[in-house]
């Protein structure tokens, strides 16, 4: 997969909330790039235990930038372990179709 353009970043993102919201998660709010020039991904605590996640796109490969998208969605929802393994399967199969 080549690097993700911003409408196909913020298709993504959509279909990555609508899964994560069917699946009882909540979905961080997502932003490209991070402030920090060096990190590929970041997140950000709000207040009411929000999150906002920041992926680097550019000079990336869409399966790392997707990648980093589902690791954002699982810990913005604070899961771990066999939870977190679980969520990410489901979020990726959304995705490939």
């Amino acid at each position: 997969m080549d690097a993700l353009s911003p409408p196909e970043f913020a298709q993504l993102v959509r279909r990555l909330g609508l899964v994560a919201t069917a699946s009882g998660l909540r979905m961080p709010g997502f932003v490209s790039p991070p402030r920090t020039r060096t990190a590929t991904r970041t997140i950000k605590w709000l207040a009411g235990d929000r999150a906002l996640v920041a992926v680097r796109r550019l000079d990336r490969k869409a399966d790392e930038v997707v990648g980093d998208m589902i690791d954002g969605v699982v810990a913005a929802n604070r899961l771990s372990g066999s939870e977190a393994a679980d969520a990410a399967r489901k979020l990726a199969a959304c995705l490939r179709n």
